[in-house]
């Protein structure tokens, strides 16, 4: 009887210090600020906007942390887990109109250590979702660095489990929560949060 194969082991990846934009490429005449500006210059973009809205909910908590690209979350405060989500009228192509207020994949799949794959069902994985809107509907006034032109909505995941969705438009948002500005996120993210810790334990579709 032959033997089972063996499975590999995994590489673990070490934690890599933040760079600062400085530092040179080797082999071409660049740096990594040059390569930001490359990728990253135009705040309009949706992947860069959705960065950009997870950086601005983490500095209104004072959280300095860096953003995992594979957390099942975006932000993690004191032990809050924070889903952010973006949304804009404005987007970096033509338009025959301002685009409609929607923000999507509030649902995800997980991964399972113990069966070293993907989970078959989408679940809410955060605590809190934070919904971050861009409000300018005019290229001319359009400046995402000013926090002032953002709308967040903060939503506990039980609201969100109550209505099993994978998205929602700006009106059901504003149903499930005021409308709030920036120097407001940590207070209404602190209260969002405060049930789920009692409650998370009677929660069916908590992911484990």
């Amino acid at each position: 009887m032959s033997e089972a194969p063996q499975q590999p082991e995994w590489i673990p990846a070490p934690e890599v210090p933040p760079l600062c934009g400085d530092e040179p490429f080797v082999g071409v005449s660049a740096t990594v600020a040059d390569f930001w500006r490359f990728a990253m210059s135009d705040l309009r973009v949706n992947n860069t906007r959705g960065y950009l809205a997870e950086f601005l909910v983490a500095r209104a908590l004072g959280s300095s942390a860096h953003r995992v690209e594979w957390d099942d979350y975006d932000v993690l405060w004191r032990d809050i887990k924070i889903e952010v989500k973006a949304s804009a009228y404005l987007q970096a192509w033509p338009q025959r109109a301002p685009s409609q207020l929607r923000f999507t994949g509030l649902r995800g799949h997980s991964w399972g250590d113990i069966t070293q794959g993907m989970s078959t069902e989408k679940t809410y994985k955060a605590d809190v979702y934070v919904l971050a809107a861009l409000t300018t509907t005019s290229h001319a006034d359009y400046d995402p660095l000013d926090v002032s032109a953002w709308e967040f909505f903060v939503i506990p995941r039980s609201k969100l489990i109550e209505l099993g969705v994978d998205s929602i438009g700006r009106s059901t948002a504003a149903r499930l929560s005021p409308s709030l500005r920036f120097d407001q996120l940590a207070e209404a993210i602190a209260n969002a949060a405060a049930p789920a810790s009692s409650s998370a334990a009677d929660d069916p579709d908590r992911a484990t």
